[in-house]
């Protein structure tokens, strides 16, 4: 038996970047103590969810990988608990710009990063005018406890990038987030649909999936997101076996056999009766590869 104790954890957010870490950390140390070893936190945890405008001076929160503060502490901390960290942030490569994520493993090394491959355009959610396309591709890491493979919010409504990291031997699935109410109308709650997408992943690939949201309402002058939470980590079937509520700061924790897991994966037959030759339609826009 491969047993792994993972975590997913969710918070409110302020201007004050130093406080955003801290407040990580206290997330961070309260999941490790109850076990966890690869702990999730949220999408762009150390500032605002400043997508919300389209404001030039918004630029300025973006850092390279190595001056990166949020990175730079949680080497520390990840070293110290013994944990593995996947920790997002707004990178700075030259004049591009990028919603990235490094993993940290278990010593406090960083064993790479990722970018945010789907960047979504919409009120309230202005991302394209702050982040290139992501150009790393799905990655999956070999970390101390589980081979992982991480999506950056919009990633986590594309079947393709969960079916991508599971063939690439991803055993578990990490999703940080921030969504929540749409600023054009308030009537609209994306919630269940939002779930249900990762749940399809899961049960899919027969895969546990985590995912981290923000909580909190955030308002940049006329616009205002209120973050419904509801952070969950969900089985292999699609199941979810805990889910936090939409307002509380709070840590979840689940343990996952992954040599039981691979056995299932085998013996259900999903990844041995694929015909890839058949799907190459994908890779097509418009369902149309005659051209």
């Amino acid at each position: 038996m491969r047993k792994v104790k993972v975590a997913a954890t969710q918070m409110s957010c302020s201007s004050n970047i130093d406080e955003n870490i801290s407040k990580a950390e206290i997330l961070v140390r309260e999941a490790a103590a109850q076990g966890a070893q690869i702990i999730l936190l949220q999408e762009l945890f150390e500032t605002p969810y400043f997508c919300q405008k389209e404001k030039a001076d918004y630029y300025a929160y973006a850092t390279e990988l190595e001056q990166n503060k949020a990175v730079n502490h949680f080497k520390a901390i990840a070293k110290e608990l013994q944990v593995v960290l996947p920790i997002s942030f707004y990178e700075k490569k030259n004049y591009a710009r990028y919603n990235s994520l490094a993993v940290i493993d278990a010593d406090g090394t960083v064993l790479g990063k990722y970018r945010k491959s789907h960047i979504p355009d919409g009120p309230g959610y202005e991302e394209k005018f702050y982040f290139n396309p992501g150009d790393t591709g799905f990655k999956v890491w070999n970390t101390r406890y589980a081979k992982i493979g991480v999506g950056v919010c919009w990633d986590q409504w594309y079947p393709e990038a969960a079916r991508v990291m599971s063939l690439m031997g991803a055993e578990i699935l990490f999703y940080p987030t921030a969504i929540g109410s749409e600023p054009q109308d308030g009537s609209i709650d994306s919630k269940d649909h939002w779930q249900t997408c990762m749940l399809g992943h899961a049960a899919a690939n027969l895969i546990p999936v985590v995912a981290s949201n923000r909580i909190g309402e955030e308002i940049d002058e006329d616009s205002s997101i209120n973050f419904y939470g509801s952070s969950f980590i969900a089985g292999p079937q699609g199941n979810k076996i805990v889910e936090a509520g939409r307002d509380e700061q709070t840590v979840l924790v689940s343990e996952f056999d992954l040599d039981a897991l691979e056995v299932g994966r085998l013996e259900w037959g999903i990844f041995r009766d694929r015909r890839p030759e058949l799907y190459r339609l994908i890779s097509s826009y418009d369902g149309d590869l005659t051209f």
